[in-house]
């Protein structure tokens, strides 16, 4: 019986509902208010569910960049350091766009070109990143190790 197991195989199958998420299955609400309550408190360690063979839990904020884009990060941080990943990024060379200038997009020519002119920037074109609504994940091995991955968000 659930009830009957550990806490860290309370919250492991808790967290593994989807259909509903542990918010709708009243018997998933206590360990799982205890998870988020214990979470806040210095010296927190994951509660392991052994038998499954799961771990602790993985997180990934945002959801993958539509295709054709990849990854960019917010402005840099005081050391330098990349900040969030949290924009999609897609890189437009306004020469063979055939950018009039019209745009909005700020971007360079030099004169010296065959015609005249010739572009020597590209524009990157930034969108705010998707976050994901179940940013938590464990990855559960079945019975032949095969690794099934289940979302689930500790939101209350």
């Amino acid at each position: 019986m659930a009830q009957d197991a550990s806490w860290g195989c309370q919250e492991l199958l808790c967290a593994a509902s989807s259909n509903p998420s542990w918010h709708g299955v009243p018997y998933c609400v206590p360990p799982m208010k205890k998870l988020i309550s214990a979470m806040a408190k210095p010296g927190f360690s994951w509660p392991i569910c052994n038998e499954a063979k799961a771990g602790k839990p993985g997180g990934e904020v945002y959801e993958q960049c539509p295709e054709g884009t990849k990854v960019g990060y917010s402005e840099r941080g005081r050391e330098g350091n990349r900040t969030e990943p949290n924009k999609c990024v897609t890189t437009v060379n306004v020469c063979r766009a055939g950018n009039n200038g019209n745009d909005g997009f700020t971007y360079r020519r030099r004169t010296g070109g065959r015609d005249g002119e010739s572009c020597i920037q590209e524009v990157s074109i930034s969108t705010p990143r998707p976050r994901r609504a179940d940013p938590w994940y464990f990855d559960i091995p079945s019975e032949k190790g095969v690794k099934q991955r289940f979302w689930f968000n500790l939101n209350t």
